[in-house]
């Protein structure tokens, strides 16, 4: 265990949950105590708190909430099987100029700052894990534009923690810590970035990267390239909302889709003062943001021409993102391998023009925003351009059922409907939800879409 210099040890215990301070010689040791066994803090030592940060999570209906603290021990927090009652500790938020408790749900020691979401969390490390109500009034991290959370948390220790056996782990004492940093898991995994194409419009854009692409840029292996396009509520200069305000591009960036496949995600984001000069006043449609997008995936796709996979280019869009999605594959109807757009609308004209391409489109029933049939600013909606894509030629396979329903059961649905596409060799497919079904609102029908894995193994199975 390494020692902590008396200035660490002052600065850290003067704001944190640790003991009261100590002096020098005391924490020397301590350390001294705890080294031949790292793993077992004496009992009666104190443990001071090295840092605290927040750990938050872009959700699939709530958008991005801050859902626990991490708080860092200066050693590894022994139990020795037993468990912090919640009550141990207060957390509270200052959000929007208004302080309010937030409500400690479990608490439980860790090896690093994450979430466990097992049903019997933890592990015995340096951390601990104070996971928080996601129903709190004041849980929320961003509005339009990120909260300013940097130290907007304030967390005590009120009650000492202590053994099975009663000896002391934790104890609680007069002062309180802040956290230090904002972590949050996938999102901070993207590069930011910004790009000014030949006409001098700048697009910012998020960038995630592969880890075997990383691990080794020299590797001729291909990947996948997945574009993400936002809706009307993400267009800001904050080059952040386009991840969190919705799970869209979280979704093919996460742990467990990038294992089965490992894909480029790149999130454009639309800046301020929109531009509105589209055929339609929608952004994606705007001449500039369009060339702009289009010269953007050109030059990646040049830039990485080693790495991605031209064959596997994907568009993925919602609301307004969907209106770009039909847009852009009528204008390059050789690039895309598939799309999935979610509560879109746009021309029946250039429906002719792509019906070879692997589409998956989907929508509420009764969406007040992007209206299921007549769609937005004298384009029709979803329902509409299926029918003609149908009378285009391409074969459409439809399906309709509730937003609500569980995520096995959900997937069940759209399983079946995908076997249907597939044994009359159709390659659209249209999910339309059931009115009054969706949750929170019933234009945000992407709730569960980028949640499906049915629908995200099946864009991934495509390929030009």
């Amino acid at each position: 265990m390494r020692s902590i210099p008396r200035r660490t040890v002052l600065a850290v215990t003067a704001g944190a949950v640790a003991a009261p301070a100590v002096s020098t010689a005391t924490a020397a040791a301590a350390d001294a105590t705890t080294a031949p066994s790292e793993g077992r803090q004496a009992a009666s030592g104190p443990n001071p708190v090295l840092r605290t940060d927040l750990l938050t999570h872009v959700t699939p209906r709530n958008n991005w909430l801050v859902t626990a603290v991490a708080i860092q021990y200066a050693h590894r927090i022994d139990l020795r099987g037993g468990t912090v009652p919640p009550t141990a500790f207060q957390v509270r938020a200052t959000v929007g100029g208004q302080t309010a408790a937030r409500t400690v749900t479990r608490i439980y020691s860790n090896t690093s700052a994450e979430v466990d979401d097992r049903s019997h969390p933890g592990r015995r490390g340096d951390r601990l894990i104070i996971e928080l109500d996601p129903n709190d009034p004041n849980a929320r991290a961003a509005g339009t534009d990120p909260l300013p959370l940097d130290r907007a948390y304030c967390v005590r220790q009120v009650a000492d923690v202590h053994t099975p056996e009663g000896e002391p782990v934790l104890r609680a004492g007069p002062f309180a810590s802040r956290n230090d940093d904002v972590i949050t898991a996938v999102v901070d995994d993207f590069a930011a970035g910004s790009f000014t194409d030949l006409a001098g419009f700048e697009l910012d854009f998020r960038l995630y990267r592969p880890e075997g692409f990383l691990r080794n840029p020299r590797t001729r292996k291909r990947y996948p390239l997945v574009v993400t396009l936002h809706g009307g509520g993400e267009v800001a200069d904050n080059n952040m909302t386009q991840l969190t305000s919705n799970r869209i591009a979280v979704t093919f960036a996460k742990p467990e889709r990038q294992r089965r496949d490992p894909a480029f995600v790149l999130s454009p984001q639309i800046p301020l003062p929109r531009p509105m000069d589209g055929p339609d006043g929608t952004d994606w449609t705007d001449t500039k943001v369009q060339a702009a997008l289009i010269e953007l995936i050109d030059t990646f796709v040049s830039e990485h021409a080693r790495n991605v996979d031209t064959a596997r280019l994907y568009l993925v869009g919602l609301s307004s993102g969907g209106r770009g999605i039909y847009s852009l594959l009528a204008k390059r109807p050789d690039v895309f391998a598939a799309a999935l757009p979610t509560a879109g609308w746009g021309e029946r004209a250039a429906m002719d023009r792509i019906t070879h391409i692997p589409i998956w489109a989907d929508h509420s029933v009764d969406d007040p925003v992007v209206p299921y049939r007549e769609g937005r600013f004298g384009k029709p909606g979803t329902w509409t351009l299926m029918n003609a894509l149908e009378s285009a030629g391409a074969r459409v396979t439809r399906g309709e059922w509730a937003n609500d329903l569980p995520k096995a059961q959900f997937e069940a649905r759209s399983r079946a409907l995908l076997r249907q596409a597939r044994a009359t060799r159709s390659h659209v497919l249209f999910t339309s939800y059931t009115a009054g079904t969706t949750p929170v609102n019933p234009h945000l029908s992407w709730a569960q879409t980028y949640e499906n894995d049915v629908v995200i193994d099946w864009l991934f199975a495509q390929s030009r």
